[in-house]
Formats: structure tokens, sequence, C-alpha cells
């Protein structure tokens, strides 16, 4: 018997309601997982070990990670998250609870299996056993900026890798063979990487803040200043002063800084000492660095060009 209209828009609203009702219950591996990082380099991480998955950061290379909003975006994007990565060792401590509050999505609380942090499966370098209000923005747990250690994001990509297992096990092997090709690229690369930066070894810079505290152990150079007076606070007169006298009692070969942070210091105590002043890409997604080998490309390259 034929239907009539009235029947037909009915017929198609319990179509559709039924097709969304059985969306909610496929397993991951029929949908692409939703990641959402809270810093580029673990977005590029991601994508290289999830290649299918969607992939949002919620920040840039150009951005202070410690000082971020929890807009509405941010908000939208981490209730829609299958799993979250961030550094951890309290770099987003000012920001991330608020969202995770926000957000109200019950697989990225703390604790759960869609919540990672890279500082849980890294043993970071300047760990403090007691901080207080004078030491300025420290943090107790070590220097997060990981990424620019090779051995460190090895480890982290592995951590990475197990957890999209647990959380979408029909795809495991799929996860495993992404996860063996970026071992075998990142180990061929880190033995690249360190015959081409040995001239390095041994420089001395001063820097802003401890952004490239693993960058400059990795490679042996030696950052015998910080723009900061503080961790967190610009430079004053005093300290630039301060600055400038030390780099006349040793062989300084750059003053460093990144895109997000005010060259005014590094130019003031650049122009007074003619060291150059460089500023080295902070991570992938901009100056035409796509992922994380192309970060160490140009960084090394950078400093390789002081010399």
């Amino acid at each position: 018997m034929p239907i009539n209209s009235n029947q037909s828009q009915w017929l198609r609203g319990w179509i559709r309601a039924a097709l969304i009702s059985a969306a909610a219950w496929l397993p991951l591996s029929a949908q692409a997982l939703n990641i959402f990082a809270c810093e580029p380099e673990y977005a590029a991480l991601a994508k290289a070990l999830a290649p299918n998955a969607e992939v949002f950061s919620a920040t840039s290379a150009m951005q202070d990670p410690h000082h971020v909003q929890a807009r509405p975006s941010l908000i939208a994007k981490l209730r829609n998250a299958d799993l979250a990565i961030c550094a951890g060792a309290e770099l987003e401590v000012g920001w991330l609870p608020m969202l995770q509050m926000k957000a109200n999505n019950p697989q990225v609380r703390d604790g759960k299996p869609g919540m990672l942090y890279a500082a849980d499966y890294v043993e970071a370098i300047g760990k403090l056993d007691q901080i207080d209000r004078t030491m300025g923005d420290v943090h107790a747990s070590g220097n997060p900026h990981f990424h620019f250690s090779p051995t460190r994001i090895a480890q982290i990509a592995a951590a990475i890798s197990d957890r999209l297992i647990l959380l979408d096990g029909a795809n495991a092997d799929h996860y495993r063979q992404q996860q063996q090709q970026f071992r075998d690229r990142w180990q061929a690369a880190q033995q690249r990487w360190q015959q081409q930066a040995a001239p390095l070894a041994g420089i001395k810079v001063i820097a802003y803040h401890s952004n490239f505290a693993y960058l400059f152990d990795w490679l042996g150079i030696e950052q015998i200043g910080d723009l900061e007076p503080k961790p967190g606070l610009p430079p004053t007169t005093s300290h630039l002063s301060q600055l400038l006298a030390l780099s006349k009692q040793q062989t300084v070969t750059a003053v460093i800084y990144n895109g997000y942070q005010d060259p005014r210091g590094v130019d003031w105590l650049s122009q007074r000492t003619g060291i150059p002043a460089v500023r080295l890409p902070y991570g992938p997604g901009v100056d035409g660095i796509d992922d994380l080998a192309a970060l160490y490309d140009r960084v090394i390259a950078d400093l390789l060009a002081l010399l």
C-alpha cells in the first residue's frame, strides 16, 4: 500500500535516528579517532602514529603553552576527543583542568585511558624538591619541554602507540606497524642528526627561558645565561646588564629565543655585544615545518649556520 507524505517523513526520521543510534555503538575502529593535543609537537606525533585519526592541536608553535584561554572552540574539541595528549609536568596546569571541567568528557579526565601525559613516560630534567613563589614560574616536576629530546620522543611515541591499541584494539596491527615505521625512521634520523650536529658540542649560548634545555643537553651546548631573571619574568634592565657583562667574560655564540617570546631584550643584548640573535623554530606547523623530523632538521641547520 502506498504511503502518504506524513508516513514518508516519519519513516525518514525513524531511519535517521536508527543510523545515529547505531553509529554511537560502533567500535572506534569503524570511526576516525578524535585526538586532542595540547601542543603541536604531540599533534604531529599523533598524526605519524595514527594517520587516519582526526588530530587537533590546542596551541601553535607561535603560542606560549603556559598561557591558553579555555575558548569554546577548545571545549568543543576536547568534549569530542577519544584521546588527549599533553606534556604534563604542570605545563598546562593554568588552563587544562578548566578545559576538562567545561568539556565534561569522562574519557579524557586524569587517570582515564583517554588522557595521556608525556611526563608520565619520560625522565624530566630540572626536577626540584622544594619551590616557593620567590623562584618564579618553575615546575617542581621538571622541565616539560620534552620534544627536543629525540630519546624521549621515542619513548613518548611508544606510549602513544600503546594507548591507541588500548582504545582501538580492532586496529592494533595497524598501530603497531605505524609505530615500527616511525621507530625505524627516527633511529636512522638520530644517527644523521648526531653526525651533523657534532661541531655544535661545547658552544655557549644565552637563551630565553628553558624551552631548549633538552636540545642543549642532547647536543652538548652550554646555556650560560637566561634572558629571564626568573622563570616567567621578562628581562629587566639590571638583568640584561649582568648578561652583557657575562658575555664579555666568555665566548658566546648566539642569543637564542623562539617565536612567541618578546625579542626586545634579545635585540638589546645582541646590539650591544655583536652576538647574533637567533629565533629558532619551536614546533611543527610554522615556517614550512610539517613534522618533528623537519623541526630537528631546521633547528640543527640554523645552529650550524652560526659556525
